[in-house]
């Protein structure tokens, strides 16, 4: 099985959300988004590196280039899934690099919406599930790969000091928090250590509503730019996505000035167009701190 899957060109407005659908050995259904997908293959031959992270399964040759695929499954806790012809490989892009994702079995493509997706009730997964849907009755797990990639990261990227130096010398001394917003817990965090490195706090919250919920309130007190200085969103989230967040702040007179970035694994040319089409003052791909520490300075620094 090989299929190159096609990305549609992006609205103005959330589109429906596909899900790929696959299983890993608990027989649990799984969804990951399409668009983050290139191609489904039955398992290549997989070459074991040394040193490589114990849930890297092996290095594949994909179309040229030496890929490295993940166990799906013991990454998130469970059994090893057996590298043989008859499971899949998912090939995904996240974050401008390429990874596969060894899984026991691949199903099809199901749209749905992200107002139907919704948060896990608990820590699923050993908190690897980040949002959940479902689909004839059978319920969808979709997992935080964001997580499963930082496994791999052996060292935490930081902001250069003579950055961190000039944002004390170029950014405001009274700037109000910055409010975070991503339903990946790493996520949340690794923008959290970006921003307090500069000098600034941060306010995070879990999804688009509860985010659009606080500045309403804020907003309700009085002037929106003394209690939050810059709004930074993922774009896939349950109960309400970042493009939907974006559109209700833009449309709210009270806060149409504040500062929006979109911050998203949803990386490329397409995605970067369609978030300044929607009204995003920045559109990066996660997560480079060294990137998203010069946006928000450029964006809240003092006039020159």
């Amino acid at each position: 099985m090989s299929r190159s899957l096609s990305k549609a060109p992006p609205e103005t407005h959330s589109p429906p959300l596909e899900l790929l659908l696959f299983r890993l050995g608990d027989e649990q259904l799984y969804g990951i988004n399409v668009y983050k997908v290139t191609e489904v293959v039955h398992c290549p031959p997989l070459r074991r590196m040394p040193g490589s992270h114990e849930v890297v399964a092996g290095i594949a040759s994909l179309r040229g280039h030496a890929v490295p695929v993940i166990d799906l499954g013991r990454a998130i806790g469970q059994e090893p899934t057996e590298a043989v012809p008859s499971r899949y490989v998912i090939l995904t892009e996240f974050s401008r690099s390429q990874q596969g994702m060894l899984v026991s079995g691949v199903e099809r493509i199901i749209s749905t919406r992200w107002e139907e997706v919704r948060a896990p009730p608990g820590k699923g997964g050993q908190g690897f599930v980040t949002a959940m849907t479902s689909m004839n009755g059978e319920m969808v797990e979709i997992l935080d790969v964001e997580r499963v990639l930082a496994m791999l990261d052996r060292a935490e990227a930081q902001v250069p000091q003579a950055m961190i130096d000039g944002a004390y010398r170029r950014l405001p001394a009274d700037l109000a928090p910055v409010l975070v917003v991503d339903d990946s817990s790493v996520a949340r965090s690794q923008v959290q250590r970006a921003i307090r490195a500069l000098g600034l706090e941060c306010v995070l919250k879990n999804d688009g509503r509860e985010a659009l919920e606080q500045l309403r309130s804020w907003a309700e007190l009085g002037a929106l730019d003394e209690r939050v200085s810059m709004l930074i969103s993922d774009i896939e989230m349950p109960e309400m996505d970042g493009y939907e967040l974006l559109s209700q702040v833009r449309q709210d007179g009270r806060m149409a000035r504040l500062k929006v970035l979109l911050h998203s694994s949803l990386s490329g040319r397409s995605n970067e167009d369609r978030a300044r089409n929607s009204g995003a003052d920045r559109f990066l791909a996660k997560f480079h701190p060294e990137e998203l520490a010069a946006a928000v300075i450029e964006e809240l620094a003092l006039p020159a």
